[in-house]
């Protein structure tokens, strides 16, 4: 199997500026919420969006209720397998390793390690963005969903570009 092209050191730099972003704004976003809002404070009261404090012990959508420690070894464990795919993976096969693909994890591993921190030094995550029927969520949790989605397209279609013809 040839070796894949190698992408340029400046996407492993690009890659974790873009988690520590996300974790940057998350937290802060975060901390802004729970310095002006009480726990089930709404702002505006009703609307479709709205900003409203909430505390989770689940994962998204409140799965998973109350297993804090099982979520923090989760998200730990996710951390290390995203930085590790990232540095010792992706390059070795040239349909994943990409800038988009660098862009995407970036997100997803901001968004992890920004709940992470909620997880270990609160025992929740706080969570404040509602709209209309979704569940409340936060920006980590956006970070996590769009890089998901962005890295899942991606894969596939690269992965069908590359793929033999098939007859017809």
């Amino acid at each position: 199997m040839p070796r894949a092209k190698l992408l340029p050191a400046k996407w492993h730099i690009i890659f974790l500026l873009i988690a520590l972003v996300v974790m940057v704004i998350d937290q802060l976003s975060k901390w802004w919420i729970q310095s002006f809002l009480y726990v089930g404070q709404s702002v505006p009261e009703i609307g479709f969006f709205r900003f409203t404090y909430a505390q989770n012990t689940g994962a998204a959508f409140s799965i998973f209720y109350g297993q804090v420690e099982i979520l923090t070894i989760i998200s730990c464990l996710g951390v290390i397998l995203i930085l590790a795919y990232n540095f010792f993976v992706a390059h070795r096969y040239s349909f994943l390793n990409t800038p988009i693909n660098k862009i995407a994890l970036g997100l997803v591993l901001g968004g992890t390690a920004g709940n992470l921190i909620d997880r270990v030094s609160l025992g929740f995550v706080r969570d404040f963005i509602d709209i209309g029927p979704w569940p409340i969520f936060n920006v980590a949790d956006s970070a996590v969903v769009v890089g998901v989605i962005v890295f899942a397209v991606f894969v596939i279609l690269e992965s069908r570009d590359s793929s033999p013809e098939r007859p017809t």
